[in-house]
């Protein structure tokens, strides 16, 4: 037979690792295959960084922040000092966060070359389990594919769904709309409302289930939605949105509420109703990689997918979407593939993670009912409410609470989660005490640091 001439007359390339997005997971795949020596590639048409750089935790914290200040200098305002009402210039926080994140554009560029990463900005699909072909024309032939394309929020199947944004719109806002109705009830929703609350809108939050955030915590979480109360933000639980209406310029929205509250009309609506992994166009079903019922590309343990040489990590296999996940993911299948350690792998238990609701809320482990699902009567369950020091002096509402989820006679701890100031910081290390298999005996050993909110995980009876 003779030669395919529309093959020999395309552009070839040959790598060790073609890797088909330059988000965290991707980036961290690729900087590990160069560290062990492989010839890398990496595709991204748009900026490096993906969701969490661009879309996601970044910008997202960079909004936490400006918004933890405006409720500081209220505070300062209680506590005596001479201070007019905080006025922002969104357009000034806008411009800081977007140089700060174009620092982080500009790092990858350098160190992708430093590494010697081939950087492509097209797009890529397969073509077979060893051959990628980019939009630019350029075929590229691949010892391993890496696909970690991330994943892109959803609109609800509801009329008017048009008439609403998501989260991603969120970052394109130049001020704070007078009046914001938020639908969902999970991290990407709570962080959204109380952010958009302590900066100036008034929020309502409509939410389908009996409560927020509802992997987490119950009685963690029935004090955060207390304190977001307090804040000003408007929940409305078991409230199913079903259609959105113009009126006007402005959006009705248009639900069944078990507080039987009217619809109301809001400037803007964002919904925060989940997620969907990025595995279209990629040439998958032709290839043979096995898809799940979500568009999730299914893997195993050590991220190999249903396809000898093709890997997958990050948001767009359906597993935890959280960015240091898919970057430790990435990471250790390199090093078992190109970097000799035949068990490296992600262990997925016990992985700490932080909603920056107001205040925020920190979390590692089993929540107090998984816990019991699990082991029964074994459990044992110590809690502390308490205001910290700088919101009692200033006589402000908001309550913290820490939590520990014990099981057995030694009562190895198996959850702690924690509300209040400065969780999201105090957690990382107890995170580690969790993982290695801390007691709570081992806990009340260690002196305590006064006066902190974080003495309280120790001090807990």
């Amino acid at each position: 037979m003779g030669q395919d001439r529309s093959t020999e007359r395309t552009p070839q390339a040959e790598f060790d690792l073609v890797v088909l997005g330059g988000g965290s997971a991707g980036l961290a795949g690729a900087f590990r295959a160069a560290a062990h020596g492989a010839r890398v590639a990496l595709l991204e048409p748009d900026e490096f960084g993906g969701t969490c750089v661009n879309l996601g935790c970044v910008p997202k914290k960079a909004m936490w922040l400006a918004a933890e200040l405006s409720t500081r200098i209220a505070l300062a305002a209680d506590l005596g000092f001479e201070v007019t009402p905080p006025s922002l210039d969104w357009k000034a926080l806008v411009a800081h966060r977007q140089r700060y994140i174009g620092n982080i554009h500009a790092s990858y560029r350098r160190r992708l070359d430093e590494a010697g990463v081939v950087w492509m900005p097209c797009r890529g699909r397969l073509l077979d389990a060893n051959t990628v072909l980019a939009d630019s024309g350029v075929r590229l032939k691949a010892g391993r594919v890496l696909l970690a394309t991330g994943g892109r929020p959803l609109r609800p199947d509801i009329r008017g769904a048009e008439l609403g944004g998501v989260s991603d719109d969120f970052f394109h806002l130049c001020e704070a709309p007078p009046r914001v109705a938020i639908i969902g009830g999970g991290y990407v929703a709570v962080e959204l409302a109380g952010v958009l609350q302590a900066l100036g809108s008034r929020v309502d939050l409509f939410v389908r289930g009996p409560r927020l955030l509802r992997e987490m915590d119950a009685e963690v979480v029935a004090q955060l939605q207390e304190d977001m109360r307090g804040h000003g933000v408007r929940i409305h639980l078991q409230a199913s949105v079903h259609a959105l209406e113009s009126e006007d310029e402005r959006v009705r929205v248009l639900h069944k509420s078990i507080d039987n509250c009217a619809p109301e009309a809001f400037d803007t609506v964002l919904f925060a109703t989940g997620r969907r992994p990025n595995s279209d166009g990629l040439g998958l079903e032709a290839v043979g990689v096995a898809i799940g019922d979500d568009g999730e590309i299914v893997v195993d343990d050590y991220e190999d997918t249903s396809v000898d040489g093709i890997h997958a990590v990050g948001d767009v296999t359906g597993k935890l979407a959280l960015t240091p996940v898919a970057i430790a993911a990435a990471r250790r299948l390199m090093d078992r593939v190109f970097g000799g350690q035949a068990g490296a792998k992600l262990d997925y238990d016990n992985v700490a993670t932080v909603v920056f609701s107001h205040p925020a809320l920190a979390t590692v482990g089993l929540s107090e009912e998984r816990a019991r699902e699990q082991y029964g009567e074994a459990v044992t369950v110590y809690a502390t409410g308490f205001r910290p020091m700088l919101t009692a002096l200033a006589d402000s509402p908001q309550r913290s609470l820490f939590k520990l989820v014990c099981v057995g006679e030694e009562e190895r701890v198996v959850g702690i989660h924690l509300l209040g100031e400065s969780a999201d910081e105090i957690l990382q290390g107890f995170a580690v005490a969790l993982k290695l298999g801390v007691t709570k005996r081992q806990l009340e050993d260690t002196v305590a640091i006064h006066p902190t909110s974080a003495e309280e995980v120790v001090l807990m009876r």
